[in-house]
C-alpha cells in the first residue's frame, strides 16, 4: 500500500516542487519541504524496516527530474518502506547550502544529491551519513571521490559522463561542412568545464573548432548564444543552459544551424540528435546502490562509481527541419527514439 501526504518544513525560500505521483509524492522546493511514504512489496525483508531518505536537487529541468523519478521508482520496486524529504534549490547555490545543512541536522538514513552543485554542498556538510549522487559528470575532478573505483569516504553514486566524441560525430553526419561548434556553458559548474575540455579534444580529432561563451545564470543563455559566430551548437549537461534550452534553440532556428545535445531529454525539447543516456534509468541504477547501502550495509567508500549501462540514439526530425538540416535515413533507421513528430 502506498501512502502519501504533504507537509511543510522550516526551509524558507520560493517554489513548490512536485514529485512523481506514480509511487512517491512529495511537496518540496527551495522553500517547502516534502515527505512521501511508500511501501513496496508485501511481507518482504526489505520492507520490514522503514527508512528516511533526503533528496537535494539543484534545479528543475527534465533530465534531473527524470533521474530523481527513476530513483524514487527504483526504491518502490525494491519493496522499501521509505519516507522522502525532497528539496530543490532552484539553481541557487546559497539555497543548496541551506538544504545541505538542514539535511545534516536531520540525520536521515541516506541522502541523494542530484547534479554536481548539490552533491558538492551535501558532501561538504555531512561526513557520517551515506551520500549518493546522480547526474554528476566527473566526480573525481569535482573532488567528490578519490577515484571512480574506490571513492574513499561516505560519498559515491552514478555519473552521467557523456560520449562527447560520438555525439560530435553525429554532427559530422548531419552537417559535414560544420567547422565551428558553439558551446554555451556556466563558468561556475565544474561538470561543464570538464565537458568543454572533452569537446575540444573530440573536435580536434574531427577537424572542428570549439567556440565558447560562458554564462552565470540561465537568463544569459540567449545573449551568449547570439554572440557566437558558429556553424552548429553542442549543448553539454549544463544545468543553467539546459534550464533555458528553448532560448538557445530559438537562436539556432533563426540562424538555421543544428543543435546536438548531450542527453535525450534535450532532443525531446527540440535539439536535433544525441547519442546518450536515459536519466530515468540512471536514477533507477542509483536506487539499486541505495538498496545495497540500506539493506546490505554496503560501504560507500568501497562502492565504485557507476556509469550508464547503455546508451541510446535520439533523433528529432521536426527539429532538424526547423534548423535547416536533414537527418540521414541511416541515422533514422538506427535511432532508438524518434521524437518530435
Amino acid at each position: 500500500m502506498i501512502r502519501t501526504h504533504k507537509a511543510r518544513t522550516g526551509l524558507r525560500a520560493g517554489a513548490l516542487l512536485a514529485v512523481s505521483a506514480l509511487a512517491l509524492t512529495a511537496c518540496g522546493g527551495s522553500g517547502n519541504g516534502g515527505e512521501a511514504t511508500a511501501g513496496g512489496g508485501e511481507g518482504t525483508e526489505a520492507d520490514a524496516q522503514s527508512y528516511n531518505i533526503a533528496i537535494s536537487q539543484f534545479v528543475t529541468h527534465p533530465s534531473l527530474d527524470a533521474a530523481r523519478k527513476g530513483f524514487e521508482e527504483g526504491l518502490e520496486e525494491a519493496g522499501l518502506d521509505v519516507t522522502l524529504d525532497v528539496q530543490n534549490a532552484q539553481g541557487d547555490q546559497a539555497t543548496a547550502n541551506t538544504i545541505a545543512g538542514t539535511f545534516a541536522s536531520a540525520e536521515p538514513d541516506l541522502i541523494l544529491a542530484v547534479a554536481t552543485p548539490s552533491a558538492l554542498t551535501v558532501a561538504q556538510a555531512v561526513s557520517d551519513i551515506p551520500v549518493l549522487f546522480t547526474a554528476v559528470t566527473d566526480p573525481v575532478t569535482a573532488k567528490l571521490v578519490d577515484s571512480l573505483e574506490a571513492p574513499g569516504a561516505n560519498v559515491t553514486g552514478t555519473s552521467d559522463a557523456n560520449p562527447v566524441l560520438e555525439q560530435l560525430q553525429l554532427l559530422k553526419e548531419l552537417a559535414p561542412e560544420a567547422k565551428r561548434v558553439g558551446i554555451v556553458y556556466s563558468s561556475g559548474e565544474v561538470n561543464s568545464e570538464v565537458q568543454v575540455e572533452w569537446a575540444k579534444e573530440a573536435a580536434g580529432e574531427l577537424g572542428m573548432e570549439i567556440v565558447e561563451a560562458t554564462v552565470s545564470n540561465s537568463s544569459e543563455v540567449q545573449q551568449a548564444a547570439n554572440s557566437l559566430d558558429v556553424d552548429a551548437f553542442y549543448v553539454p549537461t549544463d544545468n543553467a543552459v539546459v534550464s533555458a534550452l528553448e532560448s538557445l534553440l530559438g537562436v539556432a532556428q533563426n540562424q538555421k544551424i543544428p543543435v546536438i545535445a548531450a542527453e535525450g531529454d534535450s532532443v525531446e525539447r527540440g535539439a536535433v540528435a544525441t547519442y546518450g543516456l536515459n536519466y530515468e534509468k540512471l536514477g533507477a541504477q542509483t536506487a539499486e546502490m541505495a538498496v545495497r547501502i540500506l539493506t546490505e550495509d554496503a560501504d560507500p567508500a568501497t562502492m565504485p562509481v557507476e556509469t550508464p549501462t547503455e546508451l541510446e540514439l535520439y533523433v528529432n526530425p521536426k527539429a532538424a527541419e526547423a534548423m535547416g538540416v536533414e537527418i540521414p535515413q541511416s541515422m533514422l533507421d538506427e535511432a532508438d527514439h524518434t521524437v518530435g513528430e
